[in-house]
């Protein structure tokens, strides 16, 4: 048996509990998604405007510029091992908590 449906067993419920389920479950992604685009879209305008002169002042303009762009690559290249490492430990330990893990860890890292 998998041990995906850990979180909300769907079987013993009512029509409108599925429902309401569902809804908060579409909620939470959509609060998640919102953070991660947020972090990812602050991070990017941080990288065109303000970290070449502050992480890369020795560099060209453009080099500087690419290498400010190219540690945001390093993480948005990086999502998928994240996934599979979340994916992994979402389904021993429950998608919640790694949900609540992985935004807990963005906004530290953001901050």
């Amino acid at each position: 048996m998998s041990t995906a449906t850990n979180d909300a067993d769907l079987s013993g419920m009512s029509e409108s509990q599925r429902n309401a389920e569902a809804t908060k479950v579409a909620y939470a992604s959509l609060v998640g998604s919102t953070i991660e685009w947020y972090d990812f879209f602050l991070y990017g305008t941080a990288s065109a405007l303000v970290f070449r002169e502050l992480f890369f002042p020795q560099f060209s303009d453009l080099t500087g510029t690419l290498l400010s762009f190219s540690t945001m690559a390093v993480g948005y290249f990086a999502r998928p091992l994240g996934a599979i490492i979340m994916g992994h430990f979402g389904d021993k330990l429950g998608r919640k908590a790694m949900l609540i893990t992985s935004l807990v860890m963005m906004g530290l890292a953001t901050t």
